[in-house]
């Protein structure tokens, strides 16, 4: 790559950034969160919009409901695929658009994109909208150079990865809509080359009592009470599964210590007012399970535990839904695609090649269920850090972190782009 050609690029990425943080405002102020997951259709609107003048043809693919609908669910889930007329080799650029909800906490307002000391607040402007308006920038700068593609772009933006029931990647690839390889975007701004990650399985479970006046209570069960020894047993489960420890290399801040399954009591809710027994009590359970356990062996012994407990109480029936479900990734590393896309990284962030090593994580991907139709190398990059507050209450990212995804992507695009170059300005 001729050092004009570097200079032009980055001139014009640079020239992007304000309409690269402009656009990551327009994508934060559309609510994506799921649950309910009522916003992908007004996301697909908006996001047509923006790349019809960018050369692109837009399919939109819905999820059948009967796959995806739950309690906590609701409104269509509409996909969507970006692609132009290339005679390039296609290259799949993945992005979930659903964000976990605002949730407490908030400095900013979630939904408003707030600009601070080089910070850019807002519901999923890390996790991972901002990684949407790096890529437009990328795109955008190559077609203003006139610069040719190594790779021909599709990009997919898919429904419910935050814990859903049927993610839309999940559908598209089992529609034969994915081609390998897939780059996905919804990893961390860091020096990391991707060893896989766990499965992930949420729960919605409810137990029935009796409603009843609590200052009456002999007609009454209360659903709470009645179901704290079905907790406790949840409880020792907990101990035992979390002893189980993953083959994964663990990240590198871990201090070594080995990645271990999961399960957490994720919500519970029950009970009016002070004067009513409660006659239902809903809990959520999350369990994280590693790469040689069996899915279904994994709900049969949270199944089991709950089945005994239950006996031995008051309550009159339980029930439960699975309300999300991520296969775990086998390690997607290649040597056909990662070599490049390490370079591009190592230029973009200006990280030492030696730095970047490979790591798993008891976080979990929607990668899974792609793998599983046969789409091996995956690769990996995002926005994510330790201190950005993924899945919390002022969730960030930086401009400078921005621009450098920015500047991977589009030299990992760009024709005479290689592994091997030595790149200086």
């Amino acid at each position: 790559m001729q050092i004009n050609q570097i200079k032009r690029l980055n001139s014009a990425l640079k020239d992007q950034t304000s309409i690269i943080v402009e656009e990551l405002a327009c994508l934060i102020a559309i609510d994506t969160s799921f649950p309910p997951g009522s916003g992908y259709r007004a996301f697909a609107a908006h996001i047509t919009e923006i790349l019809m003048p960018l050369g692109f043809e837009i399919e939109c693919v819905d999820v059948p409901e009967a796959l995806w609908k739950s309690q906590s669910s609701y409104g269509p889930r509409a996909n969507v695929i970006a692609k132009r007329n290339s005679l390039t080799p296609t290259h799949c650029i993945y992005f979930h658009v659903d964000t976990v909800p605002a949730g407490e906490g908030w400095t900013y307002p979630p939904f408003e994109l707030t600009q601070k000391d080089g910070n850019l607040y807002g519901r999923g402007t890390a996790d991972m909208k901002g990684t949407i308006a790096a890529t437009l920038g990328a795109i955008r700068a190559l077609d203003q150079t006139k610069s040719a593609f190594e790779f021909n772009p599709v990009l997919l933006f898919c429904t419910d990865e935050e814990g859903g029931l049927y993610p839309g990647i999940r559908y598209l690839a089992e529609c034969g809509k994915i081609v390998g390889p897939v780059l996905c975007l919804n990893g961390q701004a860091q020096p990391r080359i991707w060893a896989g990650c766990f499965g992930s399985i949420d729960l919605r479970i409810r137990f029935e009592g009796r409603a009843s006046h609590s200052g009456d209570p002999k007609n009454g069960i209360n659903a709470i009470e009645e179901a704290l020894p079905v907790l406790a047993q949840l409880r020792n489960l907990k101990e035992k599964i979390e002893k189980k420890i993953s083959t994964l290399p663990p990240p590198p801040d871990s201090n070594a210590a080995p990645l271990h399954a999961r399960l957490a009591l994720t919500m519970a809710r029950g009970g009016e007012k002070g004067s009513s027994l409660p006659g239902l009590f809903e809990i959520n359970l999350n369990r994280r399970y590693l790469q040689d356990e069996n899915a279904d062996e994994v709900i049969k012994e949270i199944r089991n535990v709950i089945e005994e407990a239950v006996s031995k109480t008051k309550l009159i029936d339980w029930s439960w839904d699975i309300e999300g479900h991520l296969a775990p990734v086998s390690d997607p590393r290649g040597t056909e695609y990662w070599p490049r896309w390490v370079a591009a990284l190592s230029y973009g962030f200006n990280w030492p090649v030696d730095h970047f090593k490979a790591w798993g994580s008891s976080t979990s991907s929607d990668m899974g269920w792609v793998q599983q139709t046969g789409v091996r190398e995956i690769l990996l990059g995002g926005l994510s850090r330790p201190d950005r507050n993924i899945h919390a209450a002022d969730e960030h990212t930086t401009v400078e972190d921005l621009m450098g995804l920015a500047r991977s992507i589009m030299f990992y695009l760009a024709k005479d782009f290689t592994q091997t170059c030595e790149i200086k300005t």
